[in-house]
């Protein structure tokens, strides 16, 4: 019985995301009550507390994801805050994955992306574009923060971005031989901008991102193959826009695959983005459970 108990609280750990320090006085407080009772029946208490802390430390993967907002500077000045999550419990340094919010900035649905992929073994960065606590208040908001760095040159939009590669290599769990960049929406355009300005990337995802860049002449810097989600129905971005990519990156000679779904709009990964394929964005769960398994085949590819 109280073997049980133990066995179903190590179960736990894995949904123990939000508040560590809690989590974790709850889990030792639950086996050690089972083994007090325990204890209590047995009359064996010295026994019992090797087991109990045996039980304990035998639940690995138990306070191994850490994870934690991280503040960091880009070359403009900006104050800028991400979140980061590994397992500590890995010997060797981690291959890293950037991860960039659509325009509605870093949020949980980044964050929770971030702590699903460090429990495949990476080093997850959801990073922030922005700036600290900087966040559109509504989709027009959005439309005008992005715009700020989609527009022009987008010199700026690569400071950002190159300012959370340049972070995430401080980090002693990090391989910052093997970093990939995918992006959502927004996100997907910003990671083709850091893989254009020709840093050493070992991959660059982009789900439902556009495409379009003011230098097309930059694709020849790109290093690493690209993985580009498209939804074939997004009317934000257009055939032309799409053409204009492939003959892009065809030109430049990138290892590039491009992988569309019938049926799914723009924002076809995020459930926030309702059903509604005549608003242009919506959520597909086809679209968004396929493109998952296309990009975890990819990440496994380019990081071996």
């Amino acid at each position: 019985m109280y073997i049980a108990k133990i066995i179903k609280v190590c179960t736990w750990s894995d949904d123990f995301v939000e508040n560590d320090e809690k989590n974790t006085s709850y889990m030792f407080d639950s086996l050690l009550v089972s083994g007090l009772a325990f204890s209590h029946k047995s009359e064996v208490p010295m026994k019992n507390i090797l087991f109990i802390v045996s039980a304990l430390f035998s639940c690995s993967s138990f306070a191994a994801l850490q994870k934690m907002n991280v503040e960091y500077k880009s070359a403009d000045g900006a104050v800028l805050e991400g979140f980061v999550a590994y397992d500590d419990s890995k010997k060797s340094p981690q291959p890293v994955v950037l991860i960039v919010h659509d325009w509605m900035g870093l949020a949980d649905f980044q964050k929770n992306k971030a702590q699903e992929i460090a429990k495949m073994g990476y080093v997850a960065f959801a990073v922030d574009i922005y700036g600290k606590g900087v966040r559109p208040k509504d989709q027009n908001e959005a439309a005008q923060f992005a715009g700020k760095y989609r527009n022009g040159d987008r010199s700026l939009l690569r400071s950002r971005i190159k300012a959370a590669y340049d972070h995430v290599a401080t980090l002693k769990a990090a391989n910052t031989q093997k970093i990939v960049a995918m992006g959502y929406c927004f996100g997907g355009t910003t990671v083709l901008e850091l893989a254009r300005s020709g840093v050493n990337l070992a991959g660059t995802v982009s789900f439902h991102g556009n495409l379009a860049t003011p230098r097309l002449e930059d694709a020849k810097n790109i290093k690493g193959p690209v993985l580009v989600m498209h939804g074939n129905d997004d009317p934000f971005v257009k055939a032309d826009e799409v053409a204009t990519f492939k003959k892009e990156m065809s030109d430049a000679k990138v290892n590039m695959t491009f992988v569309g779904y019938n049926g799914a709009v723009h924002s076809f990964t995020i459930p926030d983005a309702g059903n509604d394929n005549s608003k242009g964005a919506a959520y597909n769960a086809d679209a968004d459970k396929k493109s998952w398994k296309e990009f975890t085949s990819f990440l496994k590819k380019v990081t071996r």
